[in-house]
């Protein structure tokens, strides 16, 4: 689904279709704060770590969760990933296979999780848990979820984008909000503001009123392909397409054009060929996202798709954050504090 354009307006901004969905907006957003508040969340045998956002669309939970899990690990940590599989078919508990499993049934997040480490996708959040802790977990890290009651989460850091901010500031479907910041923030062991820009100032300000933690960080290309001066053709299904063309500026590559499609979009046969056809036009080579490309591994041989797939090259990205050993060390509490012995 794309974004409707009057969700990215200003708060305060006049939109009449967003005070036509005012009434349906509050009615999520009462049915979700009721739901919250009579729910008694799972306390899971190993820590939760939930990287979470307040809006609907991409703000770099993945890319974060991706840089946190590879911290954790590289301290000795048996990290699994828990998540909804948003776009897939399957309810699970289910473990991804890479072998065997697509974008179709588990979603394309969960395919590029799976690549780091064991990755669960469940609709019920706590049995997923309880499957992953059983399998070896001794650390979980919920890719989204936050507004999600079921589960107990031992730290919740909440992603904000730094250009989008909040839209407009209304609940969906009049706004792209999930829930209001104060309610969200009262859940909250830590904000994240990903990427440049002062939209996100405001939510900050909050944060810190709050005493609540406030980092920030910048997605960067890791591993990526030298593009350096290289006349690229770049396509896209993600929540904020701008910040991977902005990665591929910053890998000095000549974006000569770009294909957006909505996020998490299945790629179709006629959607490859005017790819590969503009690419072909414009004697660019094609670039896409890790994301993206996951979404085209199970494709029939000889198909547009499959030399879509064989031909685009991927730009990984990661989370370059401002203060990396004091998220850690908030993170290292939290995991401690959880598996300290209760007292009967």
């Amino acid at each position: 689904m794309r974004e409707p354009r009057f969700w990215k307006q200003r708060s305060g901004t006049f939109s009449l279709s967003a005070m036509l969905l005012a009434p349906v907006a509050y009615v999520w957003g009462a049915v979700g704060r009721t739901k919250r508040y009579y729910a008694t969340p799972e306390v899971a045998a190993v820590p939760i770590i939930c990287i979470g956002n307040l809006t609907a669309g991409g703000t770099g939970k993945t890319p974060l969760a991706l840089t946190l899990a590879e911290r954790l690990i590289a301290a000795g940590e048996a990290v699994h990933f828990l998540t909804r599989g948003y776009g897939g078919s399957e309810h699970g508990p289910l473990q991804v296979d890479l072998t065997r499993d697509t974008a179709k049934n588990v979603g394309d997040e969960p395919l590029l999780l799976a690549r780091l480490a064991p990755t669960w996708v469940a609709v019920d959040r706590a049995e997923g848990a309880a499957a992953a802790a059983r399998a070896g977990a001794r650390v979980i890290i919920m890719d989204d979820g936050f507004q999600n009651p079921s589960l107990h989460k031992n730290f919740a850091l909440l992603v904000v984008d730094a250009g989008a901010g909040l839209g407009n500031g209304r609940l969906i479907p009049a706004g792209p909000m999930r829930e209001r910041l104060d309610d969200a923030l009262k859940r909250t062991s830590a904000v994240m503001i990903v990427g440049r820009g002062h939209a996100a100032d405001a939510v900050a300000a909050r944060a810190r009123n709050q005493a609540l933690p406030v980092f920030r960080a910048i997605l960067r290309a890791k591993n990526a392909p030298d593009l350096d001066n290289k006349t690229v053709f770049a396509f896209s299904g993600i929540g904020r397409p701008a910040k991977f063309i902005a990665t591929l500026q910053e890998l000095h590559a000549v974006v000569a054009g770009v294909e957006e499609f909505a996020d998490h979009h299945m790629f179709s046969e006629s959607d490859a060929q005017k790819i590969l056809q503009k690419a072909r036009d414009l004697n660019a080579m094609i670039v896409t996202t890790e994301k993206d490309h996951v979404r085209l591994q199970a494709v029939p041989a000889g198909s547009a798709r499959a030399r879509l797939r064989d031909s685009a090259l991927t730009v990984p990205v990661r989370a370059l954050i401002d203060d990396q050993a004091g998220l850690e060390a908030l993170i290292s509490d939290a995991i401690l504090h959880a598996r300290k012995p209760k007292r009967r």
